[in-house]
């Protein structure tokens, strides 16, 4: 039992060497590779981080331009909306105008012919009143003598 004892002893002491080297090894993994590797994916995390807000606000920029074109667009075409109604409104009332005119000037000649009718037909009226006593007259006349005729 003292061999193994003392195996096990000598073995503990040519492993504490190993032992501490291990140690060493592990501490220096730690301030050596895993500190700057783990403060390298903090920067990269952070930075990827970083550019995916940056396309997140890039992208709300877009849309806020998309949106404000869209809405000058919308003005753009009900101000020329408004215009072509304005236009619209401004040939019907000149039409509206070019008619009242032509219609006012129709009645103008229609009743500057209805004068002019009238007064042709009271001329012709004081014509056939003029010539109808001389054509009694005549009619007298023609009628008198058969009937004078007629009686003798």
């Amino acid at each position: 039992m003292e061999e193994i004892i003392q195996q096990v002893g000598t073995l503990l002491l040519g492993s504490v060497p190993t032992a501490l080297l291990f140690i060493v090894l592990v501490l220096a993994y730690q301030f050596l590779v895993q500190g700057p590797l783990t403060a390298t994916l903090k920067e990269r995390r952070a930075r990827t981080d970083g550019a995916i807000e940056d396309a997140h606000k890039a992208i709300a920029k877009a849309e806020a331009k998309a949106a404000e074109y869209a809405d000058k667009l919308r003005q753009a075409r009900a101000e020329i909306y408004k215009l072509r109604e304005q236009r619209i409104k401004q040939w019907g009332a000149e039409r509206d105008a070019a008619l009242d005119a032509a219609r006012k000037a129709a009645g103008l000649k229609v009743s500057q012919a209805k004068a002019e009718l009238e007064a042709e037909a009271a001329y012709a009226r004081t014509a056939i009143q003029a010539s109808s006593a001389d054509l009694a007259n005549q009619v007298v006349r023609a009628v008198l003598p058969l009937a004078a005729g007629g009686i003798r």
